[in-house]
C-alpha cells in the first residue's frame, strides 16, 4: 500500500496554538482523525484573519477560497487537553490555487501530524474558479 507522504517546508507563514477538548476525543481515547481536519481549517481561518480577510468567503469579494484536495499523514497520538502547535506554509502557487501544509505538534514539541489541502480561489457569484486576489498574493510569497 501506498502511504501518503508530506514534506513540511522550511518556511512557516504562520503559528498558532489550540488546546484539544473533549468533543475532540474518540472512543479510543485520543483525538479522533476526523478533528485533524477541523484543526486544520481552524489554523487557515486564524491565519486568513490574521492577514486581515474577515473569512475564507470573502477574501475579496465575491472571491475566496475553496479546499480542493486534503491529506493527513498521522504520527503520533494526542490527548484531551494536550496543547497543538499548529504551523503553515505555502507551496506550489498557482495563477488561481496553492497548497496549504500543516505541522501539528503537541506541548513536548513532538510531531502528532502532517497535513495538506489544496486550496482554490473561487468566485462565489459566478460559482467558478478565479484567480488568487492580489491581496493574497503579497502573504504566499
Amino acid at each position: 500500500m501506498n502511504r501518503v507522504k508530506i514534506k513540511f517546508p522550511d518556511k512557516i507563514i504562520f503559528s498558532t496554538e489550540v488546546t484539544i477538548s473533549i468533543a475532540d476525543i474518540n472512543y479510543g481515547g485520543h483525538l479522533g482523525n476526523d478533528k485533524f481536519l477541523t484543526l486544520m481549517h481552524e489554523a487557515r481561518l486564524r491565519w486568513f484573519k490574521s492577514i486581515g480577510f474577515k473569512n475564507e468567503k470573502d477574501i475579496v469579494p465575491p472571491v475566496g477560497i475553496i479546499v480542493a484536495d486534503a491529506a493527513i499523514q498521522f504520527k503520533a497520538e494526542a490527548f484531551h487537553g494536550d496543547i497543538l502547535t499548529i504551523e503553515l506554509a505555502v507551496e506550489n502557487i498557482s495563477r488561481n490555487s496553492f497548497d496549504m501544509l500543516y505541522k501539528l505538534m503537541n506541548q513536548d514539541r513532538k510531531l502528532v501530524a502532517l497535513g495538506k489541502t489544496g486550496v482554490v480561489c473561487f468566485n462565489y457569484v459566478e460559482a467558478k474558479v478565479a484567480a488568487i486576489p492580489g491581496e493574497l498574493v503579497q502573504y504566499l510569497k
